[in-house]
């Protein structure tokens, strides 16, 4: 007697086909289960037989081998309990095996035959459809976030027993095409930046970096709002497309970070790891690997507050994802790729007392403050676009607020930026002026004259590197597109060569 039924496993954010076969037949009493399997899977043999017969089902004395396929692909997990059952019951005639033809199974089984829910069930959900098939049966705690996916029906169950029962009655298939809007609006209660008082060049410098999605670094001694103008980033940046809620909700789902009632991720991400965290937590990794803060905060922000005081080890890792926008996992068994397109907003006091340069605060020396600074590499630098400080309030600039300009006039203008460069870049491989390539940047930053002849004397007074001079001409090129100029004048990067002066920097220039 033999059977066989679908599941899915995990591999990145994206979910893999597997096929479960079970074969029951005469000879000595065995279970046994081959494939690739983790301990947590050959475990399974333990959780399924029991569930099985505490559901009110038999298995007789027989010989019942499980093969998971494909054989070189590593399966972890404890997603395929479900399928496992419902493959020996099959094979024992519990239910016409053809109505598992076209179905996945999803979940973990109790040993009560209870249903437990799982991590990755949308992207896994997702494969399904995409492989064909017309139902997925999934764990109840489990129904909306698999519902998200639309063209397939999902049935959500509990126990082991509702699944037969549902199996043993034809199951209905018909697949309800009409879809289903998750997109919503802008949340109304967001930090506004109406809160902000004063710093208005790092409220310029922030619009300038989140219209072209520029990595931006503040500087400032402690209380001049830094970390409130970085929690605030996320109410300037535009709606989330249903494409990137999906991608991002993905990466939540596998996570297993989703909240069960609002499974859809339709607020962009902000993400503030303490400055103690391993690079593994920081990028993904591990011996299982899972997503890092890099990843759980792409289409979004994440916040390194006091980059100096991070590890150095785990800052570095960041230079491939900043520059391609995913990580790559490398392990025995094969390789996971995480979106990674997130943008990094970095926070520092001035020196290690932080408040320098007022000399009657900071008794801090030059070699200190270098040194404090020297923490942060020069290629990481190189990967930040824009550099701004933030200054300390008096009381009467505290005292006498004026109407500051709210977040939803921000991002209106930052939208209409946006748009400039998504028409512009139509049919590229990059949206944005931050992911311009070489070639890119070649061809769509185009300079005045004077412009051109002024970017001379700055690359060698400044000793710029080739990053260095493509960083200048890209943030440039969003001030043109916030200016709604289609040249690149002068005065646009003359702004952009100021927001490449580093606390560290030696060099003065005269802009």
């Amino acid at each position: 007697m033999f059977c066989e039924t679908l599941c899915a496993a995990i591999q990145g954010i994206d979910g893999c086909m597997i096929q479960v076969e079970a074969d029951v037949s005469d000879g000595l009493p065995c279970f046994s289960m081959v494939g690739f399997l983790a301990s947590e899977v050959k475990e399974a043999k333990e959780r399924v037989s029991i569930a099985i017969r505490n559901s009110g089902f038999r298995i007789p004395p027989k010989k019942i081998t499980i093969n998971l396929s494909p054989a070189d692909f590593r399966k972890a997990g404890t997603g395929y309990d479900l399928a496992i059952a419902a493959a020996i019951l099959g094979a024992l005639g519990y239910f016409p095996q053809e109505y598992l033809e076209g179905g996945m199974l999803l979940g973990e089984l109790s040993l009560d035959g209870t249903i437990q829910p799982i991590n990755g069930v949308l992207p896994m959900v997702y494969t399904a459809l995409e492989h064909g098939c017309n139902y997925c049966i999934v764990p109840a705690d489990n129904m909306k976030e698999a519902q998200i996916v639309e063209g397939i029906r999902v049935v959500g169950v509990h126990l082991l027993s509702e699944v037969i029962d549902f199996l043993q009655n034809a199951p209905d298939i018909h697949v309800d095409t009409e879809r289903v809007e998750f997109i919503g609006n802008l949340r109304e209660d967001l930090l506004d930046f109406r809160d902000i008082c004063g710093q208005a060049a790092v409220k310029r410098a922030v619009e300038v970096a989140v219209a072209g999605r520029h990595n931006i670094l503040m500087v400032g001694p402690p209380g001049s709002g830094k970390t409130m103008i970085a929690r605030r980033i996320p109410g300037i940046m535009p709606p989330l497309s249903f494409e990137e809620q999906m991608e991002i909700s993905k990466i939540y789902s596998v996570s297993g970070l989703l909240d069960e009632k609002h499974p859809l991720v339709m607020e962009r991400p902000f993400r503030s790891p303490h400055h103690t965290i391993p690079q593994t937590a920081l990028v993904g990794g591990g011996r299982y690997p899972k997503p890092g803060e890099c990843s759980l905060s792409s289409g979004g922000v994440l916040f390194l507050d006091e980059l100096p005081e991070f590890q150095r080890q785990s800052v570095e890792v960041l230079r491939q994802p900043l520059e391609e926008g995913f990580v790559t996992i490398s392990r025995l068994e094969g390789s996971y790729r995480y979106p990674a397109k997130c943008q990094l907003v970095a926070a520092a006091n001035p020196c290690l007392c932080g408040f320098y340069p007022d000399r009657r605060k900071c008794n801090c020396t030059t070699a200190q403050i270098r040194k404090y600074f020297g923490r942060i590499s020069r290629p990481i630098l190189d990967r930040i676009d824009i550099c701004t400080e933030t200054v300390s309030l008096n009381y009467d600039e505290l005292e006498n607020r004026g109407e500051e300009e709210s977040s939803a006039q921000i991002r209106e203008r930052v939208m209409e930026a946006q748009k400039i460069q998504t028409k512009r870049y139509e049919g590229e491989s990059f949206r944005y002026n931050g992911e311009l390539t070489a070639q890119g940047v070649k061809r769509y930053c185009v300079l005045s004259a004077d412009a051109e002849a002024y970017l001379r004397g700055i690359f060698d007074q400044k000793s710029l590197t080739a990053r260095g001079y493509h960083k200048i001409l890209k943030v440039a090129r969003s001030i043109a597109d916030l200016d709604h100029s289609q040249e690149i004048k002068r005065h646009h990067l003359s702004e952009a060569v100021c927001y490449r002066s580093f606390p560290q920097d030696n060099t003065d220039v005269n802009v």
